[in-house]
């Protein structure tokens, strides 16, 4: 359970997301900042709460797309399972994406302040930066897959050192060079407005720093085929990551809130190139700075590398059914590794390294890295939540974490509705409308042609040879009738010793195999 939570927990890398997404929650102001994290994150936690859910249900690399094909009727199951896959692979990877460009402006703003700001990287010095970050997780995914639920448990602890560092080193930092901090009324009650949005939607757009961060829960039920005890290691994983960056994200966006400089303007505008530098240099000096700005984008890293792990996972996981370009390619495990998807890992970075090259164009294109993150993984998230209330109730059989027929449904609707919000959240330009081609978001172009493009292929080839994920259950979990519900959707369940598989019907199958990929591989 520890490991499960470690994963996720280092993904979302607290500290260093919110010095990576400062330049959406300080546009709102210090009370904007605290509150937008605080409520945006109780809404995360009711939607990881949904998917505990099923995670303690059914827990497999695939779950989001698996989920999704099981609990859809029949004739939407192919088509929303494909998309989801899609999606939620390009959140994964768009995660890795925004998280090597936030390391390699954080591994940029050092060599800044330690210049005393007479130099100013280019956009190719900053990919150059991103790429080689890539292409080392590449390298280290591919080669410390034995211990890495080892070293999750390391990250964990250089999360919090890093965490407890800045919210001691800056209160008392600005005390010892006489800076007065901001009072109580400044922290909890001071909006301001530096989009030209109206102030309540400025607030509103804040809310991309905690969505962004607290945004790899899932991760838990990608690594769920390598833990032991999943049904339980899930979904706590899932609720103590989302728990503790809800409650710790207050106490550092406090903190922040605080010993912040009240000229936000200079501070978004930092010739750091960091909002983050320019608050640690504003109290700790420029020594105190390198240290801690060295000590973020480190684990700035380490988040990279347990992402590209996860992302890897569920790459494979759709592989294995066939769904992606090239799958029969991507499949194979590499057993000299230790078992580990290996093509996947590098198929990943390859995608990476060409998504990242938006950060050439401006930075207002780079930063659709961040909400394409955000936007892949609210549909991937959404829909599986969605079908199980929807059409897949009464197949739903709880696993040892569940809360409850009556209270379950309510948290999926509220899930659903706060992802649907937080999917048109990340589509809007965050400076003000009537954007220009620097100033576009264009986290609208990129998923709407991922969105677009997966359902243009599924309906034009994938649809003759496309089953979905070939699953597998516990049959002694299954009522007869819900055995009669899954084959009376156009699956069987053929029993196997203690278990039965659920599988499409035998003409499918003779459609699959020409195609290739039978499921004789899968997990």
């Amino acid at each position: 359970m520890v490991e499960v939570f470690g994963i996720a927990f280092s993904i979302m890398g607290l500290l260093p997301s919110i010095a990576s997404t400062l330049s959406f929650s300080i546009p709102a102001g210090p009370a904007g900042m605290v509150w937008g994290w605080f409520v945006a994150s109780m809404f995360i936690f009711i939607v990881g709460v949904a998917m505990a859910d099923l995670g303690s249900a059914m827990p497999t690399s695939g779950g989001l797309y698996w989920w999704t094909h099981y609990f859809a009727s029949p004739k939407t199951r192919n088509a929303l399972s494909f998309l989801v896959g899609y999606s939620n692979s390009l959140g994964l990877i768009g995660g890795l994406c925004s998280i090597d460009y936030g390391f390699a402006l954080m591994f940029c703003s050092v060599i800044v302040v330690s210049r005393d700001g007479n130099w100013t990287p280019s956009n190719g010095v900053v990919y150059a930066v991103f790429l080689a970050c890539v292409i080392c997780h590449g390298v280290l995914a591919s080669t410390l897959s034995k211990i890495m639920g080892k070293l999750q448990t390391v990250f964990v602890a250089m999360n919090l050192i890093l965490i407890l560092a800045t919210i001691i080193a800056l209160p008392v930092g600005k005390h010892i060079n006489s800076s007065p901090r901001n009072d109580g009324h400044y922290i909890f009650a001071q909006l301001e407005n530096l989009t030209t949005w109206p102030t309540g939607w400025s607030f509103m757009l804040a809310w991309l720093s905690p969505i962004w961060t607290i945004g790899a829960f899932d991760s838990c039920v990608h690594i769920s085929e390598e833990a032991s005890n999943a049904a339980k290691a899930v979904p706590y994983g899932i609720m103590m990551s989302i728990g503790s960056c809800w409650v710790l994200g207050f106490v550092i966006l406090i903190v922040i809130a605080a010993c912040i400089n009240p000229d936000l303007e200079s501070v978004l505008g930092s010739s750091f190139g960091q909002p983050m530098a320019q608050i640690y240099y504003d109290a700790v000096g420029k020594k105190g700075t390198l240290g801690l700005m060295s000590l973020l984008f480190i684990v700035q890293f380490l988040m990279g590398l347990s992402i590209l792990v996860a992302a890897s996972r569920q790459t494979w996981a759709f592989s294995r059914d066939g769904a992606l370009p090239f799958s029969t390619f991507f499949r194979p495990i590499s057993k000299s590794l230790g078992y580990i998807p290996f093509r996947c890992i590098w198929g990943c970075v390859l995608l990476a390294a060409i998504l990242g090259l938006l950060c050439l164009i401006a930075s207002a294109a780079a930063s659709a890295l961040f909400s394409l993150a955000v936007a892949g993984n609210n549909v991937a998230w959404g829909l599986p939540i969605f079908c199980r209330v929807v059409w897949g109730q009464h197949k739903f059989v709880p696993g040892p974490f569940y809360t409850g027929d009556r209270l379950s449904p309510i948290i999926a609707w509220v899930a659903i509705i706060f992802l649907i919000f937080g999917i048109i959240l990340a589509m809007f330009p965050d400076g003000g409308p009537d954007p220009t081609p620097q100033t576009m978001n264009y986290t609208v172009v990129i998923n709407m042609a991922v969105w677009g493009g997966a359902l243009a292929y599924y309906f034009i080839d994938a649809r003759k040879w496309f089953t979905g994920p070939k699953m597998t259950i516990d049959v002694s979990t299954m009522s007869e009738e819900q055995q009669e519900t899954v084959a009376a959707e156009g699956l069987e369940v053929v029993a196997e010793g203690g278990t039965a598989k659920v599988v499409p019907h035998k003409v499918n199958e003779e459609k699959i195999g020409e195609k290739g990929d039978s499921g004789a591989d899968s997990a």
